[in-house]
């Protein structure tokens, strides 16, 4: 699906994104679904994105871009969460998957 009723064309808004302090630095950002399809569509970014090595993750509405081409490693809890101790969290309760 692509929503263009974006002043930029999808061209100048991917170009501002690669030229981000991010991307420069081999960081990592997120964007709404819905801006990067109105924006450039999501074809056209996702092709950008694997032209360049990069990865994309997306969750809800987001879409998480690694900008850089180190391995992705999920994280997950050793045991499982409860509501009474969901303040009482910390690293130690996350093990690589």
């Amino acid at each position: 699906m692509q929503i263009r009723n974006s002043p930029l064309s999808p061209e100048v808004w991917l170009n501002d994104l690669f030229a981000s302090k991010a991307v420069q630095q081999g960081g990592v950002i997120r964007r709404k679904t819905r801006d990067i399809e109105r924006f450039a569509g999501m074809v056209l970014f996702m092709a950008e994105i694997d032209r360049r090595g990069f990865q994309a993750a997306e969750n809800c509405d987001q879409i998480v871009i690694f900008f850089n081409r180190a391995p992705i490693r999920w994280r997950k809890r050793v045991t499982p969460l409860s509501l009474k101790d969901s303040g009482q969290i910390s690293f130690k309760d996350f093990e690589q998957s």
